[in-house]
Parts: C-alpha cells; structure tokens; sequence
C-alpha cells in the first residue's frame, strides 16, 4: 500500500538541543516552528514542523528533548497547527512524525524526564531495534555496505575485510553500536594501504581499551539487573517485599523488571 506523503519532503533533525534560556514570549515556538520575524521578515524562516507539511518529519534521540519543548511538539500534534514566531494566527500543518530514541522512555516518565501523554501520542507503531551485539549475522552485512560507502567518498580502492577482520568485528561488544561500527570502519578504510582491510587495522581501530572497560550506561544496566536478581533472589520472587525492599511501589518495580526482561516466577524457587 503506497502512502499518499511518498515521494513529498522529508525532514530530519539531530538529538533536539537543550534549552539554556527561558524562551521569551515571542519565541515561544522558536525550536521546531520558528516561521516569522517581525523586525526583519524578508529573512523568514520556516521551522521543520512548517517544512515538512504535507510530507514526514523525523526527530531522532526524541527522549533526550527537554519538557518544555515536549509541551511544544505534543500542542503541535494534538492541535495539528502551529503558531510561528511573529505570526498572529495559527497555521495549520499535516505531517507524519517518525521518532527514534536509544532511551528507555517509560523508565524516562517514571522519572519525570519524558511526558506520559506525549509517549502515548507518538506510540502508534513501534519498532523495537535490538543492540548490535544481540543480531551479530548483520554485522559482515553492515561493515561491507559502511565500508563501500566510506571508499567511495574518500577515493578508496578498498574492496573488502580478510576473514580473521570480519569475523573480528562480528564477535566485537559494540556499546556504541552501528555508530561505532561505522566509525571503525571509516578509520580503517581511510588509513588502509591495500583492497582489503586487516585484522591489525581492525582491532586497532576497535580499541582493546574500549572492548574491556564498559560505557557508563553499560555499566548501569548491568548493576541494576543484578541488582533486581539479587533482591528476587532474597524475596523469593515476591514482588512485594522485593519492591519495599528497594524502596519502590510495585507498579515501579514491574517496570524495571519489563526493562530488564526479567520474570518473578522463575526466583520461586531459586
């Protein structure tokens, strides 16, 4: 089935920029709507919700976007009109909103970071992307399509990996994930000396520094798994007294555990 937007205006915008003012009465819609400026309005700029009417707007790292700009989008959305700066009627906008985040946005509204209205706005369909690490038969696939890219950009006459290097990057941890594939692969074709890139090129790019001591994230995660196994382990699976334990309400609890994919039942009898 073919959208009625296909071959319209796509418009993508990077990790949304945290604001570091108050935003004055006059620029209240200056992030993602700004259209008009009284002083000058020659110079008038459409804002990406305006540019990509009719058409898609993309906003990646959608959970890093400060509340009160998801005030701003979740008014946006629900009214489909915008107001840009300087103007005094709303304008009206029809778009498709795609959004991608690495964040775990319900632990996100339990922390008060993320507005539950607007998560459930945006949540009509969810693809959910696996790490890196847990799909490693895309790996090969990945690094031959980044490194034939990257050669064509720089003038390379890099045509592939030796075995030993793909199969180096295939069983790599890869925190930072297809970013850090990409970005292991750009090093190495740029400084490669022959067609294929080597297992010394690879590793070297890698990091042996970087594969053994885990991100800050990393490191979070993996505390408060074993955490939460600890707490079931000494509760015997009872969510309640593990909850009071950890100085959480259930329905906290139950969250953590959906995040970390972890079932009481099976500490019963642990």
């Amino acid at each position: 089935m073919r959208s009625s937007r296909g071959g319209r205006r796509c418009c993508a915008a990077a990790r949304p920029a945290r604001q570091r003012r108050a935003p004055a009465a006059d620029d209240r819609h200056r992030p993602l709507q700004a259209g008009q400026r009284q002083a000058r309005p020659a110079a008038r700029r459409d804002g990406l919700i305006r540019q990509a009417d009719g058409g898609t707007l993309f906003l990646d790292e959608i959970g890093d976007m400060p509340l009160p700009l998801q005030v701003k989008l979740l008014r946006a959305l629900q009214d489909r009109e915008i107001r840009p700066v300087g103007a005094s009627q709303p304008v009206p906008v029809d778009i498709r909103l795609l959004s991608a985040t690495h964040r775990d946005l319900p632990a996100r509204i339990a922390d008060g970071q993320f507005r539950e209205d607007l998560y459930y706005r945006l949540k009509v369909v969810t693809l959910t992307l696996p790490p890196l690490a847990e799909r490693r038969e895309d790996i090969p696939l990945l690094a031959q399509h980044f490194l034939l890219q990257v050669a064509a950009r720089y003038g390379k006459a890099v045509a592939g990996f030796a075995p030993d290097a793909l199969a180096y990057l295939a069983s790599a941890r890869w925190p930072g994930n297809i970013r850090q594939l990409a970005n292991v692969v750009e090093q190495c074709c740029v400084l490669a000396a022959g067609p294929l890139l080597t297992l010394a090129q690879v590793e070297k790019a890698v990091a042996g520094e970087a594969r053994s001591i885990p991100t800050l994230a990393e490191a979070r995660r993996e505390f408060e798994r074993g955490y939460l196994e600890r707490l079931l382990r000494l509760t015997g699976g009872n969510v309640s007294d593990a909850a009071r334990l950890a100085d959480r309400n259930r329905t906290e609890f139950y969250r953590l555990l959906q995040k970390h994919e972890l079932n009481a039942a099976a500490f019963k009898d642990a």
